[in-house]
């Protein structure tokens, strides 16, 4: 259950609230007897400053000062209501911090694993034979004691052919004169 605040069970007491808010404070009263309890004490303090009046210095004026106290009362809630609620600090929690960045760390790992794994777990092919390799400089015949390239300096890319095991058909197409040259390379 969600109390009033001080300032309204005040207001109620002295007559002070809006038909909404007294309806609202008067039925949380009707359940409530420390809410009830308060209000009675807030009638029985305005009942004895009331008594008070007649002791009060010359030309102070009760009704006066009670509209004051009332406008200032209305002004502060509606001043509170203006301003943030502060929020609760957050709890400390020292280690989830680290947790965090080491959690972040294994799966940054594992992920670099994965994705590097099936080459590093793969057993490397030999190849016994020769290999034959175009690049843009020409077509390379690689053996396991030396290689063997056929040059071709001023040519742009190459378009290579793979037909057969231990063949290579590239064709280059010199840059300045477009001439095609064609290499066709068998290796046993």
């Amino acid at each position: 259950m969600k109390h009033p605040r001080d300032e309204k069970l005040a207001l109620f007491a002295g007559g002070d609230l809006g038909v909404l808010e007294r309806w609202r404070v008067s039925r949380h009263l009707r359940c409530c007897d420390g809410c009830r309890a308060e209000v009675a004490r807030f009638r029985r303090a305005a009942a004895v400053l009331s008594g008070e009046a007649d002791r009060l210095p010359a030309g102070l004026k009760w009704e006066r000062l009670a509209a004051e106290m009332t406008g200032n009362i209305r002004v502060g809630l509606a001043a509170g209501q203006c301003v943030p609620p502060v929020a609760a600090p957050r709890p400390e929690l020292g280690w989830a911090r680290p947790a965090a960045l080491v959690a972040a760390l294994t799966i940054v790992i594992l992920g670099g694993w994965f994705l590097q794994g099936p080459r590093m777990l793969m057993p490397q092919r030999v190849v016994a034979g020769p290999v034959l390799e175009a690049t843009p400089a020409g077509v390379e015949v690689k053996a396991s004691r030396g290689a063997l390239t056929l040059l071709n300096t001023r040519a742009a890319s190459p378009a290579v052919y793979v037909s057969a095991p231990g063949s290579l058909r590239a064709r280059f197409v010199d840059s300045e004169t477009g001439q095609v040259t064609i290499n066709n390379v068998y290796a046993e």
